[in-house]
């Protein structure tokens, strides 16, 4: 990943998950998003110093309802829209308290861009998805979000809460955090119980 705050100490985290959950790699990577499980999403999260990264990845089923290219007028304002909300992310991981400021947004997904790559999949996908579902998740739509901020009262940003993106995306009933902080690594899972983590 060419984000060096993430890339280098994520790298270490197969290693905590393994000790969080006791489970092996093979295991981790069936927990992982890599299995494209609807209604699971995942997040990365690192803060240093007033830096804070964010990468979330998600089945386009939990935020758009659907995989498929949009090719209807409906279908295509409801990307658009998640596309808007996506692109306003202090809302959904209420970081209003740390005074952070975006400085940086990506988002990337087939649903966001090549319409003719998307609809040369699109049969084979409905196809894969009932009955290999595992083995071709390359077929299945992803949404990745990538979030850099900088966080003038950093010292107060004490929680991610997760509450609105739940609340905006009813679809999403999990998802697995990992992150490092000013207190070390740590992983979890949120849900629209549990939506808050301390850093």
């Amino acid at each position: 990943m060419r984000h060096l705050l993430l890339a280098l100490p994520f790298a270490l985290l197969p290693l905590v998950a393994a000790q969080a959950h006791e489970h092996d790699h093979d295991e981790h990577a069936h927990d992982s998003l890599g299995a494209h499980e609807h209604g699971v999403a995942s997040l990365n999260v690192a803060l240093d110093g007033n830096l804070l990264e964010l990468q979330l990845e998600s089945p386009a089923m939990n935020l758009v309802g659907f995989e498929h290219a949009a090719k209807s007028e409906a279908d295509k304002a409801k990307v658009a829209a998640t596309k808007r909300e996506l692109e306003q992310p202090i809302g959904l991981f209420a970081l209003a308290s740390g005074d952070c400021e975006t400085r940086e947004v990506e988002l990337e997904s087939p649903l966001f861009g090549d319409a003719d790559h998307e609809h040369e999949h699109e049969h084979e996908h409905e196809h894969e998805h009932e009955h290999e579902h595992h083995e071709h998740e390359g077929e299945h739509s992803d949404i990745q979000a990538f979030y850099r901020f900088e966080c003038a009262s950093s010292a107060k940003l004490q929680q991610l809460d997760l509450s609105e993106l739940f609340k905006r995306f009813p679809a999403t009933e999990k998802i697995q955090v990992q992150l490092i902080g000013p207190n070390g690594q740590q992983g979890m899972q949120l849900t629209p119980a549990q939506p808050r983590l301390s850093f």
